[in-house]
């Protein structure tokens, strides 16, 4: 178990200052796989560092297991070596000068209650054999791949038991397929063990095919917590939106404000009038910004349905093998279609593009909110 609860960090130079984490709370449950997830610079691995005790926080608690480890408010602060975890870094930190076997028993035989030497090689090569590296337990480690060094980290995460797994985008040197066959082999892996895991990324892929968990996190804040599920079908954050696969954004103002039978409120768009679910209470006049992902959104030569209709003239197609990529302008404004090849459009031809209203979310434009 890892719980957070208001965390603030800020970065302090001679001329200035910038205040990293801002008052991020969370709690992660014995066994379960979160992932903070968000672009560099939001405050992702700042928050996983402060859990290590890597950089020491202005302000908050964290718990790690049953262990108080940090409080501003007690003046508790606990070191490193002393809290019960184990982590993997980006750059996997392997020492080079180090047997593969070395490079595993180095955090034992640190311990302050070291194990005996029999001990010693007997959980190395356990964990060496978890990760299919026990044959290789001699070999030097700069002789190893790229996916091989990913594996040794882990396996040196692993081999003191920790309560608690901190990944800092370990998979981000591998290359793509390596990228892909790594996704399931370590999420199996930290299942099977049962292990508390912390994951930082700015992948959306890792995030959402690891993940029990994602907290997206934008300037230093946690601006939506959920299931993959939830956070990529039904965001409630422009930046969620915005930032996990591809999402249509039509400004727009309510013209119906209550709901009606299937909870749908009325708004009226750039690209016409379309009834949306909404992600806070709105009233007719509120300014709002519907918003939908292009693999909801149905194109056809005729009509299709009455409500969220409209029409416009096929722009581009872009061929990608299992979508074809598709724009659709609607009186000046681009519309992103994804279609299922064949696709029985061409460029120029005109259209009606079918958008579920279950589909449609309303949101508060937060950008636009932030910089007011």
């Amino acid at each position: 178990m890892i719980r957070i609860k208001n965390l603030n960090m800020t970065y302090r130079s001679a001329n200035t200052e910038h205040h990293a984490v801002r008052g991020v709370s969370l709690e992660i449950e014995t066994g379960q796989f979160y992932t903070l997830l968000g672009p560099s610079g939001c405050g992702k691995t700042t928050t996983l560092r402060c859990v290590a005790g890597l950089e020491e926080p202005d302000s908050g608690t964290i718990e790690v297991g049953d262990d108080l480890v940090y409080s501003s408010g007690d003046g508790l602060w606990t070191e490193p070596f002393n809290r019960d975890i184990g982590m993997v870094f980006q750059s996997y930190a392997i020492w080079p000068h180090m047997s593969v076997f070395e490079n595993v028993a180095f955090p034992l035989r640190q311990m302050k209650s070291r194990p005996s030497r029999s001990e010693i090689r007997e959980r190395v090569m356990r964990s060496l054999s978890q990760v299919q590296l026990n044959a290789l337990a001699d070999r030097p480690a700069p002789f190893l791949s790229g996916g091989q060094q990913q594996r040794l980290a882990l396996a040196r995460a692993l081999v003191s038991e920790p309560k608690v797994l901190l990944l800092d985008e370990p998979l981000s040197n591998l290359d793509a397929k390596l990228r892909d066959e790594m996704r399931s082999e370590l999420r199996d892996l930290v299942k099977a063990f049962n292990l508390t895991t912390l994951f930082v990324t700015h992948e959306q892929i890792e995030a959402l095919t690891m993940s029990d968990r994602i907290g997206v996190m934008h300037d230093g804040v946690i601006v939506q917590e959920g299931t993959p599920a939830e956070i990529y079908g039904k965001p409630t954050h422009t930046f969620v939106a915005d930032f996990i696969g591809k999402s249509n954004f039509f400004k727009g103002r309510v013209s119906v404000g209550e709901r009606n039978a299937d909870g749908l409120i009325t708004v009226e768009t750039t690209i016409g009038q379309l009834k949306s679910r909404i992600t806070d209470d709105f009233k007719s006049g509120d300014e709002v910004l519907v918003v939908i992902r292009p693999e909801s959104i149905t194109v056809g030569a005729n009509g299709v349905g009455d409500d969220n209709v409209v029409e416009g003239t096929v722009g581009h197609l872009n061929f990608l093998g299992n979508i074809i990529d598709c724009s659709v302008d609607i009186g000046g404004q681009s519309v992103q279609v994804q279609l299922s090849p064949p696709a029985n459009v061409q460029a120029g031809q005109r259209v009606t593009l079918s958008l579920p209203a279950d589909n449609c979310i309303a949101m508060r434009d937060h950008e636009q909110t932030a910089t007011n």
